[in-house]
């Protein structure tokens, strides 16, 4: 049965799957990525694990698969198949795309950027399906984006389209590591918005759910922190959809678990702040977890001729 590998991964686990011709998850897997062990031990277990995998295509679908896509953090120079830059697996301009070529047999490899991969799948395959124009936006430790345009995700001149997390939402406020002060992700990103609960409770241990379920049942605090996110978050969204104009805006990552908590406030927001821009549609995403794998594999099968397979669907 004809596949492809898909290897998502993360700071501290990989996901993968192999991928059927019709998008079917032929096989699935998890592991840690064992970031504690050094950059080199990290860059041995994905190896190992394609090649794994690669066996277990081989033994239970009788071929080896026929392209790898693998979605990574950090920067990404998808063009070079290079890991340019990764400070949580602790990696710098690794060849990572040669490597697992010459692992898995000399089959195509595609890299890409976890966010721009998981971006894909949304926008292709899931709560932006059919839309030629989308922007996909994970609130989690911090804030990025992938920008779509009929299909494929924009990485720009350099990789490093998207990072809306560094909009300057409030010029000379709190530092950002980046160097700048102010940044988006440093207000309505879900580790900020657990930073601000838990100052407020006093509670090391409160994060952005804490957060959420406090709002649900009224508190007035929980509701203030909630709503200064909600607003910077507003403000850059503002700013990115003024620029590009998308027919569909996806919020992920963790804090959109919130669900209505969350989206409610924030359509009402952006719908304030817009003037002439036309407002776009608010959805949640739709993959969860899975979409930096499901990615992974619609990378992997782009690679190959796309008049010997179908559509790729979920």
């Amino acid at each position: 049965m004809r596949h492809v590998i898909a290897l998502d991964v993360g700071g501290t686990g990989m996901k993968a799957a192999l991928v059927g011709a019709g998008g079917e998850l032929l096989h699935q897997a998890r592991r840690a990525t064992g970031r504690d062990r050094g950059p080199d031990a990290v860059v041995d277990g994905i190896l190992d694990f394609a090649a794994e995998l690669r066996a277990y295509g081989i033994e239970h679908f009788g071929a080896p698969a026929l392209a790898a896509g693998v979605a990574v953090p950090g920067i990404v120079d998808e063009e070079r198949g290079i890991a340019a830059y990764s400070a949580n697996l602790g990696w710098r301009d690794l060849p990572l795309r040669g490597l697992l070529t010459d692992r898995l047999g000399g089959v195509p490899v595609a890299l890409g950027h976890d966010v721009r991969t998981g971006g894909l799948a949304e926008g292709r395959i899931g709560a932006g399906k059919g839309a030629d124009r989308f922007l996909f936006v994970p609130l989690g430790t911090g804030i990025a984006g992938a920008i779509g345009i009929a299909g494929r995700v924009e990485s720009g001149a350099h990789g490093f389209a998207g990072e809306i997390g560094h909009i300057v939402v409030r010029p000379g406020g709190t530092p950002c590591p980046c160097g700048q002060r102010g940044c988006l992700e440093r207000y309505a990103s879900a580790a900020a918005v657990s930073e601000a609960w838990a100052s407020v409770t006093g509670n090391p241990e409160a994060d952005a759910a804490d957060c959420a379920a406090a709002v649900e049942a009224d508190d007035p605090k929980a509701r203030e922190v909630w709503q200064y996110a909600v607003d910077a978050l507003a403000d850059g969204l503002l700013t990115a959809l003024t620029l590009l104009d998308p027919r569909t805006l996806i919020i992920g990552g963790g804090l959109a678990e919130a669900g209505d908590t969350l989206f409610t406030p924030l359509r009402e927001a952006v719908r304030r702040r817009v003037t002439f821009q036309k407002l776009p549609t608010i959805v949640p995403a739709a993959l969860g977890d899975t979409a930096g794998c499901l990615g992974a594999g619609l990378l992997a099968w782009d690679l190959l001729d796309t008049t010997d397979r179908t559509e790729v669907t979920p």
